[in-house]
């Protein structure tokens, strides 16, 4: 736990010291607006609709504040301005957010719920950062749940653990440990915050409550000291230079029509400089016409009284008011234009954010995202599961993505994924005529998992159509005292050993010999359709006579013709049997090879 922070030296000459850009994230409903809420004493999320976060929104708390919720742990003085928080819709919002250094964020905050622990956005999260390359904190919330627990409102952490039972204590710990473990899977060494010495080394895991407020002037500590401790390099900046920005949101406000939410990183912006703005087709290029800036703790998303400035110097978050804004994308640079001689090449610098890099089949599904960011997060989820892409693009799902799924020959492939997306009306009356499958969802692994159960689903329907008429391979046993009928058919109590037994299939015995065909099933006086490893039935047999052909504890095999076992051989690899009718599969190889070794072959 940082005890002391130093002063830092002061920058090279006319460098200031910059904001510290902090990305809290982590899986819905976690606590990661109600831990922001918390810090500036505001109540932003009973203003969302469902209490989730629908956008991006920043917020600025000045260093005033932070010594303030601090002082119970330490009373040191700060050299950074500040901390500029990024309260994100979700993890797909961090890609979104990139500089030309990579990602824009200095510093992540990944609010885990203890209780929960690890969720699939969690993991998301996770492993974005660790991409990217950005240090992080875990903020382990909702400690006060924890049965037992004795709320002690505003504390840091450190003193409110203290005054617990020891039982309680041992739950949090335990809760601690199972967030270390889920940490150590993903590569990172981590530990309960106040028993690290190197943050360089470990990830520090702060156990909080954003509802008592409990743990979040710990937070606040371990964040000011990382930033002063590690970023010092990255945080120097020139005021006089051209502002840099990354687009937070594009939004039409009364008044002002188009503008654009905007962190801005480096450098200062001023009104009637001319910028250029990222969009899907050619850059934009235009003039500032107002910046707003909210008041220090008021939330971007619903700040109302918005303060009219001239100027404003990186790191801050604003809204910019110009002409022609219409196309502006999310996620792609606003960039000052400080000379007219560099308009051409900053130009041609934003242009290149917009350029999709991402690797392209000939066959492949189509991804649609809402923003490039996300669009190239799912493409390197997609790329980890080797799932080729064909079409990638921006914006909701059309009829025309549909026409050019429909024409993808590969079954499995016929489909669209879409992240963060709407499916346009016209796309809806195409999918109703055609065989493509649609996906869409708000976290990419749920997206991924609902593509591959129906490409699992789809790959099975193959299967059974290429190779239904095909018997599987299976193995039963003759139970004793379960001799219903002699012959005409034989009526016998069995057990599946292992593989499948379906009607119409031929049965042989060890020695090889096909002694009957199955007529037919029952299970509990009822008929049915087919039967697999471990379940007793009546099994009617054409053909033998118990006693003669037949008897109590023979193994009966599916006997399978030999040109249809050589194509389930060929194609065992591709999944079409299950491992216990391959285990069938090779007994009954055994017992026709014993004679002939190149028998199926």
């Amino acid at each position: 736990m940082p005890k002391k922070l130093k002063k830092h030296k002061k920058g090279e000459e006319g460098k200031e010291l910059r904001t510290p850009i902090v990305s809290v994230m982590g899986h819905v409903d976690h606590g990661k607006t109600l831990f922001l809420d918390r810090i500036r004493g505001s109540t932003v999320i009973e203003r969302e609709a469902g209490r989730i976060t629908q956008h991006i929104g920043a917020t600025e708390v000045p260093i005033e504040t932070i010594e303030r919720i601090c002082a119970p742990l330490t009373r040191a003085k700060y050299e950074i301005p500040g901390l500029l928080f990024i309260d994100t819709p979700g993890h797909h919002a961090f890609t979104t957010l990139r500089s030309r250094g990579g990602a824009l964020a200095d510093l992540a905050v990944v609010v885990i719920d203890v209780i929960e622990g690890f969720q699939p956005q969690t993991v998301e999260t996770i492993r974005i950062l660790k991409r990217f390359r950005t240090p992080f904190v875990v903020a382990a919330n909702k400690i006060d749940r924890i049965h037992g627990w004795k709320k002690h409102p505003g504390e840091p952490f450190v003193k409110s653990y203290t005054k617990q039972e020891s039982y309680v204590q041992d739950i949090l710990n335990e809760k601690i440990y199972e967030i270390v473990g889920e940490l150590h899977k993903e590569g990172f060494s981590s530990e309960r915050y106040d028993r690290i010495s190197d943050f360089q080394r470990n990830i520090g895991i702060v156990p909080m409550s954003a509802m008592t407020g409990e743990g979040i002037p710990d937070i606040l500590l371990v964040l000011v000291g990382l930033a002063q401790k590690f970023l010092e390099k990255n945080l120097y900046f020139k005021a006089s230079s051209a502002g840099v920005g990354t687009i937070l949101e594009v939004k039409e406000e009364k008044g002002l029509g188009i503008t654009l939410d905007v962190i801005l990183y480096d450098g200062t912006i001023k009104t009637g400089d001319t910028i250029v703005v990222g969009s899907l087709g050619e850059p934009i290029v235009t003039r500032v016409r107002a910046l707003l800036k909210p008041r220090p703790l008021q939330e971007i998303r619903i700040e109302e009284r918005f303060r009219t400035v001239r100027s404003v110097t990186a790191a801050a978050g604003i809204k910019v008011a110009a002409p022609n804004l219409e196309g502006a994308l999310a996620g792609l640079p606003l960039r000052v234009v400080p000379d007219d001689a560099e308009l051409d090449d900053i130009i041609k610098e934003v242009a290149g954010f917009s350029e999709i890099k991402i690797e392209r089949d000939p066959i492949g599904v189509i991804i649609k995202a809402d923003t490039l960011g996300s669009l190239e997060a799912l493409a390197h989820e997609l790329k980890r599961e080797k799932i080729p892409i064909q079409i990638a693009e921006v914006g909701d799902i059309s009829r025309r993505d549909v026409v050019n799924a429909s024409t993808i020959k590969d079954p499995l492939l016929s489909a669209i994924l879409g992240f963060n997306v709407e499916i346009l009306p016209d796309a809806l009356d195409e999918i109703a005529r055609s065989d493509v499958a649609v996906f869409t969802d708000t976290v990419i692994y749920s997206l991924l998992e609902s593509y591959e159960e129906w490409a699992e689903e789809k790959k099975r329907e193959i299967e059974e159509a290429k190779f239904g008429r095909i018997p599987r391979p299976g193995i039963v046993k003759i139970l004793p005292d379960c001799v219903f009928r002699q012959s005409k058919p034989a009526v016998v109590g069995v057990k599946v050993l292992c593989g499948t037994i379906k009607p119409n299939v031929h049965l042989m015995r060890e020695d090889g010999v096909r002694i009957g065909t199955v007529k037919g099933l029952q299970s509990s006086g009822e008929n049915i359709s087919s039967a697999e490893s471990g379940m007793e039935f009546a099994l009617a047999i054409e053909g033998p006579t118990v006693g003669r052909q037949i008897k109590v504890g023979d193994l009966l095999y599916v006997d399978i013709p030999e040109n249809d076992a050589k194509l389930l051989e060929a194609e065992l690899d591709s999944g079409i049997l299950r491992d216990d009718e391959i285990k069938a599969f090779d007994e009954f190889l055994k017992i026709k090879r014993r004679d002939d070794p190149f028998w199926g072959k």
